[in-house]
């Protein structure tokens, strides 16, 4: 057998390029300076292949499955291979192109063997600031910040200081920009190097090899797993609350998809056209809506995350919807309606691979962006506050999981409070879990959270918050979970009935509270089905109210926290 076709061999490659992006990854948040990067992980880093396909993507945010790839391919045929060279990387900031927003810078350095290009090391992060407006909704892209064509950040080893001058002028906070861009830097010379040596220590030959397997196993496995899915056309519906231009006017969702035998085809040509405020995202993000509920469904476990997952599928997104926007649309708030769109194709297989599909989530980041002057410093500060996870959907054999990052967002993780109250002027008085958030169902939907955080000093805050109308639906008689919610404390109540979860610079004055609180997940199967014991269980833990046992699961409980188990028979009679 020859090295191209040695499993083993195979198997060290396939190890070797996970270790490659993950010390990509490491080396990233080692050096970060914002910790929207080095806590919160609001970044993906990649490899691909000269032509630009994915041959591995670290574990980040889900939805840069496709951005990346589509952004190497851009700066490949913008550029031209003779103008690619040793030491070059490239940079750009397109939403068009990147399917997401300004803020989300993506470095590309080309990895050579001898003379011949033969990869790409990627790096895309989120910068907290890239100037622009951050109190309101935005209406055009001008508004938004700046924009960064694609262009030589390094060329053959030499950065160009006029794109570090100009960066630095649009700005808020230029040496954080800064130590972030170079933290990039990092991550995509850790990637030319490491896949540089694999290359010198195996051979490019085998190399190549080893990676047309890799997609092969993966393009196999999503075929056969397609095949188990029953043929047939699948449709569903949703909702997004506003796009916080024309408020309480919602925005359908309409997704339709076709499984064929071993194919599956994914058509969101019936999504609304794009729409008037931030909540737009280019077409890359489109596709990376098909293609990450796809891979939940047929490869979830597969690694490295590469294009051979999605040979079998089939895509129908036209341009002019608001997941394939086009210039200028706005694109601040990219990854929120896309969350809607995966929870709707998984709501349309449902009936057909129930045991597969999990009824909706909170599908939200549920964060706030403060603004203000330090009285510490005096200085500006700008600061996100989450991200607080929220609660999943039900299945078919289980509950929904509690506090979870949202699925777009992936590795994401919350930002811790001690190092918000450290280093801004803010009280987070609680963190919870939001009781009765859950759907009720056989299984139950899981749960919300909520941060309730005091002003230090007088500052602004703008939320950006969505489905909090459109409930995370249940399935199969399952009930939906509540919604996302924004609450203001002022003169000392409590405003919980705002139109929607979008604030726009509201100004929050010092000992003034305010509260941020994701949905929780939809329920599965009649509540009135499940296990009292699992009931008692969740009021005795706070999850569910003794009254919501009640009323939902027809489950009463008495003084002593145990079933009245006549009570209970009673109700559930009824």
């Amino acid at each position: 057998m020859s090295d191209a076709g040695n499993p083993v061999l195979i198997e060290i490659i396939r190890n070797g390029i996970l270790a490659t992006t993950g010390e990509m990854k490491t080396n990233l948040t080692r050096t970060a300076y914002n910790m929207i990067i080095y806590e919160a992980l609001d970044f993906t880093v990649g490899l691909f292949t000269e032509h630009g396909e994915t041959i591995s993507i670290g574990l980040g945010l889900p939805m840069f499955i496709r951005g990346m790839a589509q952004t190497v391919k851009a700066k490949i045929s913008h550029f031209g291979i003779a103008d690619i060279h040793p030491g070059d990387i490239l940079i750009t900031n397109d939403p068009y192109i990147t399917g997401s927003h300004l803020n989300h810078i993506t470095l590309t350095m080309p990895i050579f063997h001898g003379d011949e290009l033969i990869a790409f090391a990627c790096c895309m992060a989120h910068w907290l600031d890239v100037g622009g407006t951050i109190s309101h909704v935005t209406t055009d892209i001008y508004q938004e910040g700046l924009q960064i064509p694609m262009l030589k950040y390094q060329r053959r080893g030499v950065v160009n200081q006029d794109i570090v001058d100009i960066i630095a002028m649009n700005v808020r906070m230029p040496n954080l920009a800064l130590g972030d861009l170079r933290a990039q830097v990092t991550a995509v010379v850790t990637g030319e190097r490491r896949y540089g040596e694999l290359v010198r220590r195996y051979g490019i030959r085998p190399i190549r090899a080893a990676i047309d397997a890799l997609m092969d196993q993966s393009e196999a496995e999503a075929r056969a797993n397609t095949l188990t899915i029953p043929d047939g056309v699948y449709e569903a519906e949703s909702f997004m609350d506003d796009d916080g231009v024309r408020i309480g006017e919602p925005i359908p969702i309409r997704v339709r998809v076709e499984v064929s035998g071993e194919r599956m085809t994914i058509d969101l040509s019936a999504v609304a056209d794009q729409v008037g405020g931030f909540y737009n995202s280019g077409i890359a993000t489109g596709i990376a809506c098909a293609q990450l509920a796809y891979k939940c469904l047929t490869t979830p476990t597969v690694y490295p995350i590469n294009d051979g997952s999605f040979r079998s599928l089939d895509i129908v997104i036209p341009p002019g919807t608001f997941i394939s926007a086009e210039r200028p649309a706005p694109m601040a708030w990219w990854m929120t309606y896309p969350m809607t769109v995966i929870d709707t194709i998984f709501k349309a297989l449902a009936p057909a691979i129930p045991d597969r599909t999990i009824a909706g989530h909170y599908a939200d980041l549920t964060v706030g962006f403060i603004q203000g002057l330090s009285p510490k410093t005096g200085r500006f500060f700008l600061a996100g506050l989450g991200v607080p996870g929220g609660g999943w959907g039900a299945k078919s054999t289980e509950d929904g999981v509690s506090a979870t990052i949202c699925i777009n967002d992936g590795d994401t993780h919350n930002t811790p409070i001690e190092q918000m109250e450290s280093r801004f002027p803010v009280i987070v008085h609680s963190y919870r879990l939001r009781p009765d958030s859950g759907g009720p169902g056989r299984y139950r939907g899981g749960l919300g959270a909520e941060h309730v955080v005091e002003a230090r000093c007088d500052m602004s805050l703008t939320t950006t918050i969505e489905r909090t109308l459109c409930r995370p639906w249940g399935l199969a008689g399952g009930h939906a979970g509540q919604g996302n919610q924004v609450r203001l404390r002022r003169d000392g109540r409590w405003i919980d009935d705002l139109p929607n979860g979008k604030l726009g610079g509201a100004r929050i004055r010092a000992g003034e509270r305010f509260a941020l609180a994701s949905g929780g997940g939809g329920g599965y199967g009649d509540p009135r089905s499940r296990d009292p014991a699992a009931v008692v269980h969740d009021v005795l833990e706070g999850y569910v109210s003794t009254e919501a046992a009640r009323d939902n699961y027809g489950v009463a409980i008495d003084a002593d926290g145990r079933i009245d188990v006549a009570a209970t028979a009673a109700l559930r009679a009824q």
